[in-house]
């Protein structure tokens, strides 16, 4: 019950510092004030110093919150405060939540890790292959498939389904060229238009960081009857009280969208999205998504708890487990690209990234992903403990995680 009651009543607590409830929240951790008060100076001088706009920090342990701040400026232009409740655009760490829901459908006994993806989206039996070497023309050669795409794939990124806004290969190139993000499309038009496109490798060789999340939204939406955002809200979303997570942000809610920094924007669509706050057909499961701190804490809480929270099941425990166990070990002989994999010290599972070596802080099987726009979160199952950030910084994203990551654990202890 007390995981509950600090589950649900996260979104609206705040820890002063000095306070008595941040005392008592500390002794009851092993978390040290002082550690997490250069916590705190380390966002608040990332703020003073013009690199990002503002932040909303959220570290929770023992199904309690331990840290939970605000800082900088929700808009930056107009200098509104940074509020707990801003809302960020998430991008890819809505895929994280379209996994879930797949394999919600797992544990349904509605799909299987091992079934093609042609089963449900039969275009994709006939997708072609960029072989390494060029046509007689100089363009791509294409191959057949050694084997089918299955749904193991698309959670582990293993597809040969890959994204067009990073790197130059010749099927990069075309992802960008071919009309894929033409119109205002929805889950199912976007699904055939990819089918329709040459995979850049064989599925099983490669882990390739690219749209097969989005695929899955579709196979989820196929399996299910209903749109990804009516499943997932109806399963995941509105039993965890994630109200303010969805795949655009209504008019009453746009006063609280956190904005980026005047120079610190995405000149062009990220993954085929524009401004992913806004409404459109395309609900993408790998990108979609907008969301605030409070909500994504309840979701990876649920995760830490084994697949469930506050007295509901959402997965079972043993699938939470394959989730974030390795699935491209030494032992499948799965290659990693050179742009988005999470580094030597991971592997990748289900949805989300795996450490698999341990390092003077950080613990094996920390279980983890982030988002373009600046956002990251990670769950520690051994320390019982998981952080959210949320912040609009492209730019920064990738430091921060790494030097804000440090000093958590520092606050730890390690």
């Amino acid at each position: 019950m007390l995981r509950l009651a600090a589950a649900l009543l996260l979104g609206a607590i705040v820890f002063a510092p000095g306070t008595r409830a941040e005392t008592q929240a500390v002794a009851e951790s092993r978390f040290s004030a002082e550690g997490l008060k250069r916590v705190g100076d380390y966002f608040a001088n990332e703020v003073a110093s013009g690199k990002i706009p503002g932040a909303v920090v959220l570290i929770q342990q023992h199904g309690k919150p331990v840290y939970s701040e605000t800082f900088g400026y929700r808009d930056p232009v107009a200098h509104t405060p940074m509020t707990r409740d801003a809302i960020f655009r998430i991008y890819s760490m809505s895929k994280p939540i379209t996994s879930v829901a797949v394999m919600m459908l797992v544990d349904d006994g509605k799909i299987a890790l091992g079934d093609p993806l042609s089963k449900y989206i039969p275009a994709f039996a006939d997708v072609k292959v960029a072989a390494e070497n060029k046509d007689e023309s100089g363009g791509i050669a294409l191959e057949p498939l050694q084997r089918p795409i299955t749904i193991e794939d698309l959670l582990r990124h293993t597809s040969g389904i890959t994204y067009g806004f990073y790197g130059d290969s010749p099927v990069r190139k075309l992802y960008m060229s071919s009309g894929l993000f033409d119109g205002d499309f929805d889950n199912a038009q976007f699904a055939e238009r990819l089918a329709k496109l040459p995979l850049a490798e064989q599925p099983e060789t490669l882990w390739d960081y690219g749209h097969s999340t989005d695929v899955l939204g579709r196979v989820v939406e196929i399996v299910s009857g209903k749109s990804l955002y009516q499943f997932e809200k109806e399963r995941l979303l509105d039993p965890l009280a994630m109200t303010d997570t969805g795949f655009f942000v209504p008019e009453a809610k746009r006063v609280r969208v956190a904005g980026f920094l005047p120079n610190d924007r995405f000149e062009r669509p990220v993954a085929g999205l524009g401004d992913p706050m806004l409404p459109r057909r395309w609900e993408s499961g790998g990108a979609g998504m907008d969301g605030t701190a409070a909500d994504y804490a309840r979701f990876a809480e649920m995760l830490l708890e084994g697949g469930a929270l506050a007295g509901k099941r959402y997965l079972k425990s043993a699938t939470v487990t394959l989730m974030t166990a390795d699935h491209i070990g030494p032992e499948t002989h799965i290659k990693r690209d050179g742009f988005y994999f999470p580094g030597d010290d991971s592997g990748f599972g289900l949805g989300f990234a795996v450490r698999t070596v341990a390092t003077t802080l950080l613990p094996p099987g920390e279980f983890r992903w982030d988002g373009v726009g600046g956002t990251f979160f990670f769950v520690d199952p051994r320390d019982d403990m998981l952080a959210i950030v949320m912040m609009q910084s492209p730019s920064q994203r990738g430091r921060i995680q790494v030097e804000a990551k440090e000093l958590i654990y520092q606050a730890l202890g390690r």
